[in-house]
């Protein structure tokens, strides 16, 4: 049936960033989809295992600090000791600095980077080690941004980050398609997260955003939610390099 295409049980995913925000709508996304989820991050995952639990999914938490590249094959061993193996990982942890580019710092640029696009390549690498070694293929999905296609303002390390992740999706795409590995991505528009919270305080800015977003409101987690479980699950087989923009249509404007 169309539907077992989108199912993910028997699965096991890894999402960073799931404490809060797009990273916590997106785990809780593919629990419902039936997937157990490594719930990966510096901060205490309490609030995204009860809204998991109450939906009846399995998830557990994995403490790690994505600015320190030597993390990530801890946590790829975490999960694997836990629930057995690894099918899906979404790299969605990413911080945000923000300064006129005439006074931005190194340490701003190197923080970013460290975590958006140094972290994503080396843990998306220890994923695919051990896709290759169950010998079933896999999905890696990154979270990218509108600045992926924009230049932004007074965020040259992010824009730089995201853009880094469109090109990096893919070229792991092109590396690792031919091993059942599919390397797609999610670039969300104008979202009510933690990253954005300087931008929804200031109303000019944010009136000036909500007036040029074509479905008339800021995007939430959830919105992310069907996208996620698509490039998660067997419907996306053939899907391969792709960004797809879930951003009320902000783009197309």
């Amino acid at each position: 049936m169309i539907l077992d295409l989108f199912s993910l049980k028997g699965k096991t995913a890894a999402v960073t960033g799931a404490n809060t925000g797009l990273g916590q709508g997106i785990a809780l996304a593919l629990a419902e989809a039936g997937a157990r989820t490594a719930l990966v991050g510096r901060s205490p995952m309490d609030e995204t295992l009860e809204k998991i639990k109450a939906a009846g999914g399995e998830a557990f938490p994995v403490k790690a600090d994505l600015a320190d590249v030597s993390v990530c094959q801890g946590i790829v061993d975490q999960t694997v000791a836990k629930y057995g193996g690894l099918d899906i990982l979404v790299n969605n942890a990413g911080i945000i600095r923000r300064a006129d580019s005439i006074e931005f710092t190194e340490k701003d640029w190197d923080d970013v980077l460290n975590v958006n696009l140094k972290s994503l390549f080396f843990l998306s690498q220890a994923a695919a080690k051990l896709f290759l070694k169950q010998g079933r293929g896999g999905k890696i999905i990154n979270i990218a941004s509108l600045l992926s296609y924009q230049g932004g303002i007074r965020v040259p390390s992010y824009t730089s980050s995201k853009s880094g992740v469109i090109g990096l999706t893919r070229l792991l795409a092109n590396e690792w398609a031919r091993h059942g590995i599919c390397v797609n991505g999610i670039a969300p528009g104008y979202m009510v997260t933690n990253n954005t919270e300087a931008l929804r305080r200031d109303p000019v800015r944010h009136q000036a955003i909500l007036e040029r977003i074509p479905a008339g409101r800021w995007g939430l987690p959830s919105d992310l939610g069907g996208t996620a479980v698509f490039l998660a699950s067997p419907a996306s087989d053939y899907l391969h390099g792709f960004t797809i923009a879930v951003d009320g249509g902000w783009l197309g404007r």
